[in-house]
C-alpha cells in the first residue's frame, strides 16, 4: 500500500514539475481576476463605512452636519478591507515571475541540448566523410533525403508557389513542398550570409523569406550566427508523383537562441 502511494506520489510530482510553467501562469490568470474582484469589493464596503463615518447623529436622533475625515481617519477606517487583495496581489506576481523563470530556464537548456546535439551531428557527419569519403557522405545524405520525401507523398499535400522558378522542392526541416529553383535558393543563401557578415546574425524565417516561404514558429526561434556560413546542400529525389524533386537541407543546421550565441 505505502509503495502504491508513494509511487502516485511521485507520479503527481513528475506531472507538477513537467507543468508547472502552465500551472504557475493558470494561477496568474486566476489570481487578476480575483485581485480586480477582490479590490472592488474592498472599495465598495470602504466607501460604505466611510459614508456612514461621516455623518454622525444627534442624541435625539437628529441627523447632524457631516464630518470631515482626515486621510489618516480614512486609512484606520478601511485599511484591513484591502488586505485580501494585496495578499492576492502579492501572490499572483510571485506566480508570474516564477513562471517566468522557469520559462527560462527551459529555453536555455533547450538551447544547450540543442547546441550539444548540433554539435553531435557536425561531429558524426563528420567521422563519415572522414571514414568513407566525401562522395559516400553525399549519397548517404541524398538516401536519407529520397526517404524523407517517401514518408511525405506529395499528393494531397500543398505546394507552395514561394518563387518565380518551378521545380517542386521540399524542405527538410519543415516538411513543406514548394516551387522554386536553385538559383533563387542560392540567391537567398549569399542574401543570409551577407546579413550574418554585418549584423552577426538570422533567422531561419529570413531565409524562408528570401525564397518566398511562410515563416513558422520554429523558424522564428532557430537561426545562425556570426560563427557559421548558411550552406545550403541540395539532393535530387524523385516525389511520389514520379516528379523530379529538390530536397533542401543546411550542411549546418539552426540553432535555438542563435542571437547570443557568439563564443
Amino acid at each position: 500500500m505505502l509503495s502504491v502511494l508513494a509511487s502516485k506520489a511521485r507520479y503527481v510530482k513528475f506531472l507538477v514539475n513537467e507543468n508547472s510553467t502552465t500551472i504557475l501562469t493558470g494561477v496568474g490568470v486566476v489570481g487578476t481576476v480575483t485581485t480586480a474582484y477582490l479590490s472592488g469589493n474592498a472599495s465598495f464596503k470602504a466607501a460604505r463605512i466611510l459614508e456612514h463615518e461621516r455623518w454622525s447623529n444627534e442624541p435625539n436622533g437628529d441627523v447632524q452636519a457631516i464630518k470631515d475625515l482626515s486621510k489618516v481617519d480614512i486609512v484606520k477606517l478601511t485599511w484591513h478591507l484591502y488586505i485580501p487583495p494585496a495578499l492576492t496581489a502579492a501572490a499572483t506576481v510571485t506566480a508570474i515571475v516564477a513562471a517566468n523563470k522557469i520559462a527560462s530556464k527551459k529555453i536555455a537548456a533547450l538551447a544547450i541540448a540543442g547546441g550539444l546535439s548540433d554539435r553531435a551531428l557536425q561531429e558524426y557527419k563528420q567521422k563519415v566523410v572522414d571514414r568513407w569519403g566525401e562522395n559516400k557522405a553525399r549519397g548517404i545524405h541524398d538516401e536519407i533525403a529520397q526517404d524523407r520525401v517517401d514518408g511525405m507523398p506529395v499528393g494531397g499535400r500543398e505546394v507552395i508557389l514561394a518563387g518565380s522558378g518551378d521545380v517542386l522542392c521540399f524542405d527538410m526541416l519543415t516538411g513543406r513542398y514548394f516551387t522554386s529553383s536553385v538559383e533563387e535558393i542560392k540567391r537567398a543563401e549569399n542574401k543570409i550570409n551577407h546579413e550574418l557578415n554585418n549584423f552577426m546574425s538570422a533567422s531561419l524565417s529570413e531565409f524562408y523569406s528570401e525564397i518566398g516561404l511562410p515563416p513558422t514558429t520554429y523558424s522564428d526561434n532557430v537561426g545562425w550566427n556570426g560563427n557559421n556560413q548558411v550552406e545550403v546542400q541540395f539532393s535530387t529525389t524523385m516525389s511520389s508523383d514520379n516528379r523530379p524533386c529538390i530536397a533542401v537541407d543546411f550542411a549546418t543546421p539552426p540553432i535555438p537562441d542563435y542571437h547570443r550565441v557568439y563564443d
